[in-house]
């Protein structure tokens, strides 16, 4: 591993502060809340560096239910196995919980609720005294309804306590040439659900099914979003603009899969992929032009 002394100098001063942050963390048995997503991967790094270091306990929790995608429980198994770290995979209850399943703009707080809540039931029950996740210093600028989940129920932030950013811990994932330094953001697929679409396992499957063909054709960064009208259900597939061209190889096969699903229609925005496209969802007379 590269010595972190080589680091830019803020950057090497943050790294020094994260490790100092989470020594006493590990020596109660600290529990990683693992998504398989960079910043908990991060996270979840240093505290096995620190632990093999200092010593301590530290296990990290997946809560799994349809609204992980198969590929994100994948990479999160795999990294934890690299690492050598404990690794439990837990059942998740968010999708039986009415208020989560409306998908208001509440959704991610009762669906970090639900984790937090079985993250410290474990801790309960093995002997860890502090539960972790990967809310950063960027998160503070962002609308995160489940950091309000972590407030209530005591969960730290380590990230955040000394200021790194987004930025940091990709800089950082690449600097000690981690796995999953590229790995583009990938929210639950209850997220590609427009805000007040019911959620139900059927739609996820559909979304994760649709979603895997897209990924197959060599696309990283795109969101498939799910519509829903009294006139029936469409897609909205988002891709950054520079990876468009790809999704017609597969136009046929991606707008059958799609009607074979029972949606009445697959548009592809032209405004491309965009943080909070699934925030907002249009009258039926806004989508006007109905292309594959």
């Amino acid at each position: 591993m590269r010595s972190p002394d080589t680091l830019p100098e803020l950057l090497h001063a943050r790294f020094l502060a994260l490790q100092a942050r989470l020594q006493p963390l590990l020596q109660g048995g600290l529990i990683v809340a693992f998504s398989g997503g960079t910043d908990s991967a991060f996270l979840l790094w240093a505290a096995e560096q620190e632990r093999r270091a200092r010593g301590g306990r530290l296990l990290a929790v997946t809560a799994v239910s349809a609204s992980l995608p198969e590929v994100e429980r994948h990479d999160a198994v795999e990294f934890a196995a690299g690492l050598g770290v404990e690794h439990r995979c837990e059942p998740s209850e968010e999708i039986s919980d009415p208020a989560y399943a409306r998908t208001d703009l509440t959704r991610c707080y009762h669906c970090k609720t639900e984790l937090f809540r079985l993250s410290h039931r474990l801790g309960s029950q093995l002997g860890y005294a502090t539960i972790a996740y990967g809310y950063n210093a960027s998160d503070r600028s962002d609308f995160r309804p489940g950091h309000k989940a972590a407030v209530e129920q005591n969960i730290a932030a380590p990230l955040s306590d000394v200021d790194l950013s987004k930025d940091d811990i990709r800089a950082l994932l690449h600097f000690f040439d981690l796995p999953l330094a590229d790995k583009p953001a990938s929210p639950c697929l209850s997220s590609r659900l427009m805000t007040g679409v019911a959620v139900t396992p059927e739609k996820l499957k559909d979304i994760e099914e649709l979603e895997a063909m897209v990924r197959q054709s060599g696309v990283r960064v795109f969101r498939m979003r799910l519509h829903e009208h009294p006139g029936g259900r469409w897609l909205r597939l988002e891709v950054v603009p520079d990876e468009m061209a790809r999704i017609l190889n597969i136009r046929e096969e991606l707008l059958q899969a799609a009607k074979d699903r029972g949606f009445s229609w697959l548009t592809l925005d032209l405004a491309g992929y965009r943080l909070g496209g699934g925030t907002r969802q249009p009258a039926l007379s806004d989508a006007r032009t109905r292309t594959a």
